[in-house]
């Protein structure tokens, strides 16, 4: 019933399957813009959602970013690039691909005039690389700009605490659960007790 439908917005959505959104984008011949945030898809059906949609001039895919060297992958990039020639503007926040995918997307994909890689924490913008995306493209975010007028969370907190302060708390003792403590029957209150009404 929707057939002239130009835009298409999925956020923070765990209910639509892959597979209905690939039969209703086949439904959609006019479809200019796809945003998927925070979608629950295996690397594999995003990249099936990509195939299907080769004609898009706007393509937002946001997820939460990580640090983890482990989580690196441009299978989602290289999809994009293989795809989605025709793209003037293209979101990635959060994305985990690396240099590869983003020099891949550069090369095929020659009407980008925006393209948004916050929070992809495994791109090192440097050198020639850093150059070509000024030269090539019009308005560029880079991995730590501002996410200020973003309303999603942007990182995957766990691994980046697992990753930044590991070091830090391994000589710590935390109270195990089968520990205890005995309190005295004197009344005296901790420091903060004039702060808070007991």
């Amino acid at each position: 019933r929707s057939s002239q439908l130009n835009h298409f917005r999925l956020a923070c959505c765990y209910a639509v399957s892959a597979d209905a959104l690939i039969e209703a984008f086949g439904k959609l011949p006019l479809l200019e813009e796809v945003e998927l945030t925070l979608c629950s898809f295996t690397v594999a059906q995003t990249i099936d959602i990509i195939h299907c949609c080769p004609f898009l001039k706007t393509f937002k895919l946001n997820e939460q970013g990580s640090r983890n060297p482990s989580l690196a992958s441009d299978d989602e990039a290289l999809a994009i690039a293989e795809s989605m020639h025709g793209l003037n503007h293209l979101q990635l926040i959060g994305n985990c691909m690396t240099n590869v995918g983003l020099k891949a997307i550069l090369d095929n994909c020659p009407h980008l005039q925006s393209l948004d890689l916050r929070a992809c924490f495994h791109v090192h913008l440097n050198g020639n690389l850093a150059k070509r995306c000024s030269e090539q493209i019009k308005d560029l975010r880079r991995p730590y700009d501002s996410t200020e007028d973003y309303n999603y969370l942007t990182t995957d907190y766990d691994s980046d605490f697992d990753e930044i302060y590991a070091d830090e708390y391994d000589d710590i003792d935390f109270v195990s659960d089968d520990d205890y403590y005995e309190f005295s029957d004197d009344n005296e209150l901790p420091y903060y007790a004039d702060v808070y009404d007991f």
